[in-house]
């Protein structure tokens, strides 16, 4: 044998078994129990050796592609009508065959914003509770991408999870508002449904958009976030915030007299403790804004019957931590303020008699208190209920400075979503996006027009779809109401939501304004959200002729009377929450009445220089609806 083919059987020996375990790779998108979009190319792509033959096989038919110099390939299959469950399986040269089963073609949804897109079938389940009991619907699938962000680009790829078929189980965790749009979607059209859920709560709409669209116009936004491109920076400042924290925790436990008393003992004696009403200031006046630990008793009276008995512990929702104690055991903790505090009372805890409901606030910041509105009460398997008392004992437990924060939050800088859970997402095909954020963006509303603009274009871009539907839900109504005119920037982030819709083809608002609490920022009418973003796509994707919320259109002056004019007929009614300016900028409330598709007001101002209806965090007497029941979206009209 010669040198020359020496070294070439010795080069070969060396690449065999690169040959042999030769690996293509599949996004998380491509597993079992998958939903593929009907009616439209099917794309799937991957990555393999450079260069490498990889064969895809589907529907009995074999399609072939080769890998670019890094190794990345892509066939976009042909549009197919809904029905499964299919067999798709991928191989390359000398490597095992992917074989991905249970495949559904019907129509996907990606749901994408924040902490209302987050809310789960848990947090909602007083609300429909026989309904959740009888989820079970194979034809649903349902997909959670898992929350990272990324400083440095955009990521190939999401962390591993997986698709699951609806059932109360798999849901329990899941998106309500996701998951009802699934329910609603596949009984309105009978086929498969998929629903992606990709959200993270607090985040701002700057962490959804790349970096090319955001480098004009908000640089300093994409400088804050290549400050953190350094890897040891993030981890010190997470190192350093987590010591903080347990150090924190620790001289709390250590100067608090009630963890070394044992206050949440049933027999310690708690009749010296002053009482307090649960809806006043519970940390009293003399605390001002109550940093550290506080304690609350309750005495609660268990008659024979139920006695022994297991039950459910509803508090409400508490500000800000809780730990919870009956009779000196613990039954629930809650580390931050908007989860509803449902605890299960083991049987055997509660007896005959007096028993002990104990609370150990810890509050990092501001005043620990109950919100009002919520349940708080002991509910029994037989139904019966048990009504908490307002009146509690209070003792401040220890005060303490507060807490150093250095949380890096990567989650909340410009373009860290877009590259770790967005870009890898496309070009898997969609029906539609439901985008519901913009809470984290409302103290500052001015931009929020321009950047959800960005939004749209910058997906529609990604997916190589310009017609992407995209169904934009309305922020709901929250906080205190107001009977007089507000400067409210939650109503002019709603209005920047209104106007980017109203102007794109592709796009519909969800309007909600009537769905809020007052006392939460996570409503929990979700089915009924799902309703109406069920509705925009309705039009949206499967062009049907249905109304939406009533949009004004028109207008026309004379003197001091206005009339207003809909796209729709409007529910006759005395008009409420309606304002007018004059030339002195000053809002005042005005009469007005609806009558057909007009709203007709007389204005108690000259000249009115424009019109507002429902501009307010919280405008709990808008009552202008369509003849449908749906309400008419807060909007701003200049009237010159």
């Amino acid at each position: 044998m010669t040198m020359f083919r020496k070294l070439l059987f010795l080069l070969s020996v060396a690449l065999l078994p690169m040959v042999v375990n030769a690996k293509v790779v599949l996004p998380q998108l491509f597993q079992s129990g998958m939903v593929l979009q009907r009616g439209k190319p099917i794309p799937v792509w991957g990555k393999a050796d450079p260069h490498e033959h990889v064969n895809i096989r589907w529907q009995k038919r074999q399609y072939a592609v080769q890998a670019d110099a890094d190794g990345r390939w892509r066939v976009d299959l042909p549009q197919m009508k809904a029905g499964g469950p299919y067999v798709l399986e991928v191989s390359g040269e000398g490597s095992e065959v992917l074989t991905i089963q249970d495949v559904l073609v019907g129509d996907v949804w990606l749901c994408s914003g924040q902490s209302n897109v987050d809310v789960t079938i848990e947090r909602v389940y007083p609300q429909y509770p026989a309904e959740i009991d009888r989820f079970d619907n194979n034809r649903v699938r349902l997909f959670r991408v898992p929350n990272v962000a990324d400083t440095h680009g955009v990521r190939d790829d999401i962390a591993p999870t997986q698709w699951k078929p609806l059932n109360k189980e798999n849901a329990w965790g899941f998106s309500a508002l996701g998951t009802f749009l699934g329910i609603r979607m596949q009984q309105q059209t009978g086929v498969p449904q998929g629903i992606i859920v990709n959200s993270w709560g607090g985040t701002p709409i700057e962490a959804w958009l790349s970096a090319d669209s955001l480098q004009r116009d908000y640089p300093l936004e994409l400088q804050k976030t290549r400050l953190y491109q350094d890897d040891k920076l993030v981890e010190a400042q997470r190192e350093a915030n987590e010591r903080a924290g347990n150090r924190w925790f620790q001289l709390l436990n250590e100067a608090d007299p009630g963890v070394q008393q044992q206050w949440t003992s049933e027999q310690y004696n708690d009749q010296t403790w002053p009482e307090i009403n649960q809806y006043g200031d519970i940390a009293g006046q003399q605390y001002g804004n109550y940093v550290g630990s506080l304690w609350l008793r309750q005495h609660i009276y268990i008659n024979k019957e139920h006695a022994g008995k297991p039950a459910r512990l509803l508090l409400g929702t508490l500000f800000d931590q809780d730990y919870t104690y009956i009779n000196g055991r613990e039954v629930g903790r809650t580390y931050y303020q908007y989860p509803p505090r449902r605890y299960q009372v083991p049987e055997g805890l509660l007896h005959e008699g007096d028993n002990v409901l104990t609370i150990r606030f810890v509050n990092k910041y501001g005043i620990p208190h109950f919100i009002k509105e919520k349940p708080y009460m002991l509910i029994f398997g037989d139904g019966d209920t048990l009504r908490l008392s307002e009146q509690w004992k209070v003792s401040r437990g220890a005060l303490m400075p507060p807490c150093p924060s250095g949380d890096v939050s990567l989650q909340n800088m410009a373009t860290t979503l877009y590259n770790a859970v967005l870009y890898p997402l496309a070009p898997y095909a969609l029906s539609g996006v439901v985008w519901y954020q913009g809470e984290t963006n409302a103290g500052n509303p001015a931009p929020y027009a321009d950047l959800l603009r960005k939004l749209l274009g910058n997906w529609r871009t990604l997916w190589q779809a310009p017609q992407l539907p995209f169904c934009i839900v309305q922020l709901a109504n929250y906080m205190a109401p107001s009977a007089t005119p507000q400067n409210s920037s939650w109503a002019r982030l709603r209005e920047a939501q209104r106007t980017v819709a109203s102007d794109d083809p592709y796009a519909e608002l969800a309007c909600i304004i009537d769905l809020g609490e007052t006392v939460d920022i996570h409503p929990l009418r979700k089915k009924e959200v799902a309703e109406r973003v069920g509705l925009c796509m309705d039009r949206l994707v499967y062009h049907k002729r249905v109304q939406l919320s009533p949009q004004p259109v028109g207008f026309t002056c004379n003197d001091a009377v206005v009339e207003l004019t809909f796209d729709q007929p409007l529910r006759p009614c005395a008009v409420q929450e309606l304002e007018v300016v004059g030339e002195d900028g000053r809002y005042v409330n005005v009469e007005a009445t609806a009558k057909g598709n007009q709203v007709t007001l007389k204005s108690p101002v000259s000249s009115p220089k424009s019109v507002r209806y429902a501009w307010k965090d919280n405008p709990l007497r808008a009552n202008l609806y369509s003849l449908s029941g749906l309400p008419v979206t807060p909007f701003e009209m200049p009237l010159r």
